[in-house]
């Protein structure tokens, strides 16, 4: 039976933005990294002319930004008299940029739009009540979208209005949305809390940590069991892309349709056993500590201390043997093309 999933998101496409609004505004993109510098381009080939990046004094993306053909700034100098102020900084970053550069520049009735809902959802950033807040949240990484923007198309876009000081927010959200490119694809309104608290979830359960430890369990279980370490790296990572771009193609359904009728019978059997009431428990677990904050204050706090935690965490995923045979494979087939 199909659970029923409530109403469906609002929608928008190009007709119902007005790209003249955002092209009337200067606007500051404050940082020049994955998503700053594709906000940035797309916006001024939409016909944007008055655009302005903010970046640190020693910044290396200075050069970068420049040679774009932007103007550069402090991150205070950009968004002092700016129509619109686009923060495409690292979530943990936005609390100190907030309070020591941006608060004291921004004018009244200036608009704040963020790419993530973290540090409102979370009071990291408490915006004056004189300005407008808007999420303008393209569903893909900075390059790709700029990609499918220089080919005509675009990414959905999750987009919501956290603060409409001037009455004018929803159509300018809409308006920045659409010079992203997003129009072309699809522009789902939304609130900051769902976009942030989905996201998070999500990334921690799937995309990202979910899913490098369901390989490297995988993947240690049959070199543990005396399987090469190569065949391991093949049937429980290396072949991963090729059934999850069939997912994100066809849907599960229609993925499982073109895969082995014994990999799929094997699928049925043990996809419940492995993704079980254990791990449901520990999904709820996680969901209730991005609700509550939990995750975020112990981001915070990290953060705080110099990210001991998250440098020593990354230090050991690169030390895992699943690493080196991904290597080892890469250098066979490196030597393999100059011979």
């Amino acid at each position: 039976m199909t659970q029923n999933l409530g109403a469906p998101l609002p929608v928008f496409h190009d007709r119902h933005c007005d790209l003249s609004i955002i092209r009337g505004k200067r606007v500051a993109v404050i940082g020049y990294g994955s998503q700053g510098r594709t906000h940035a381009l797309n916006l001024r080939d939409s016909g944007v002319s008055d655009i302005v990046v903010g970046l640190k004094a020693d910044s290396a993306t200075r050069q970068k930004a420049a040679a774009d053909g932007f103007e550069v700034r402090t991150a205070g100098e950009a968004a002092d008299g700016a129509d619109v102020v686009a923060v495409m900084v690292s979530d943990e970053a936005h609390r100190d940029l907030w309070r020591e550069e941006l608060a004291p520049a921004m004018k009244p009735g200036a608009a704040l739009i963020f790419a993530h809902g973290l540090s409102v959802r979370f009071g990291l950033v408490e915006p004056r009540t004189d300005l407008d807040v808007i999420l303008a949240s393209p569903k893909g990484i900075g390059p790709r979208i700029r990609e499918l923007f220089e080919a005509g198309e675009g990414v959905f876009c999750l987009f919501g209005v956290h603060q409409d000081a001037t009455g004018g927010a929803h159509a300018l959200g809409l308006s920045y949305a659409a010079a992203l490119g997003c129009g072309r694809k699809g522009i789902l309104e939304t609130t900051f809390a769902a976009e942030c608290e989905s996201d998070l979830f999500g990334e921690q359960v799937v995309l990202c940590g979910g899913t490098v430890e369901l390989v490297d369990a995988a993947f240690m279980k049959l070199v543990e069991a005396g399987y090469p370490a190569e065949v391991a790296w093949f049937e429980c990572f290396y072949e991963l892309k090729l059934v999850v771009d069939l997912m994100h193609r066809l849907g599960p359904a229609g993925a499982f349709a073109r895969i082995s009728n014994t990999a799929e019978f094997g699928a049925y059997l043990t996809g419940p056993r492995v993704i079980g009431e254990a791990s449901r428990a520990a999904m709820d677990t996680v969901l209730a500590e991005v609700r509550s904050g939990a995750f975020v204050k112990r981001l915070m706090a990290d953060h705080d201390a110099g990210a001991p935690e998250l440098l020593a965490r990354r230090r050991a995923l690169g030390q895992r043997e699943i690493e080196a045979v991904g290597a080892r494979l890469a250098e066979i087939g490196s030597r393999a093309r100059d011979d």
